[in-house]
């Protein structure tokens, strides 16, 4: 029985011990448009991870691949490049639909409903302790309410008690609010990269 990681909104206490196993992986990129705002909690509630059940996880991969290739293709992408990314790391990550170890896949679960998913692993096989956040995503209905900041929270988390001494992540220009989030929680920017198009 998988032992949940807990965020107490009332007092952002962290308590929890074994991690789950899970695993997912994308391209380069972190999804994370669907991050909460970096405001506070409401109203005391108690923000959970734990594994996704395997009969979700099929779906989900369906769902984020989507909007993967959505986020490259408003970001400079061609279709064809954003497709090509979102198979190649599915590729990596999931060969045979099956995520590789030691990747997690969470839902984020407020007192005890999922209202988000969190995917965390290595960024590479060459740096096992430099983890790499891939994939947060806050359901539509619920961002706004702080479980964005609280899942990002978790992931240190779950990445420390996994051997992890760095967590990264990588977020797209147009994506703001998260740019925020992460400023707020201490990330720092390593690297810009930039680009115009050019007319003839």
């Amino acid at each position: 029985m998988p032992v949940e990681h807990t965020l107490s909104s009332a007092n952002t206490a962290l308590a929890g011990a074994t991690p789950t196993n899970g695993a997912r992986g994308g391209g380069a990129a972190a999804r994370d448009n669907a991050c909460a705002a970096a405001h506070g909690y409401r109203g005391g509630m108690t923000v959970t991870v734990r594994r996704m059940p395997d009969d979700e996880l099929g779906g989900w991969l369906d769902t984020s691949d989507s909007l993967y290739e959505a986020e490259r293709l408003a970001n400079g992408d061609s279709p064809e490049q954003a497709a090509a990314k979102a198979r190649e790391s599915r590729a990596r990550y999931f060969p045979d639909g099956r995520m590789v170890e030691p990747h997690v896949v969470l839902q984020v679960m407020a007192d005890g409903a999922p209202v988000g998913v969190l995917w965390i692993g290595p960024l590479d096989d060459e740096r096992p302790q430099e983890w790499w956040v891939f994939d947060v995503d806050i359901d539509q209905k619920h961002r706004g309410k702080g479980y964005g900041r609280a899942a990002m929270q978790l992931a240190e988390v779950v990445a420390r008690e996994r051997g992890a001494v760095k967590l990264g992540l990588n977020v797209f220009g147009t994506n703001t609010v998260a740019q925020q989030l992460y400023r707020s929680l201490d990330y720092t920017t390593t690297a810009i990269t930039m680009w115009k198009p050019l007319t003839l």
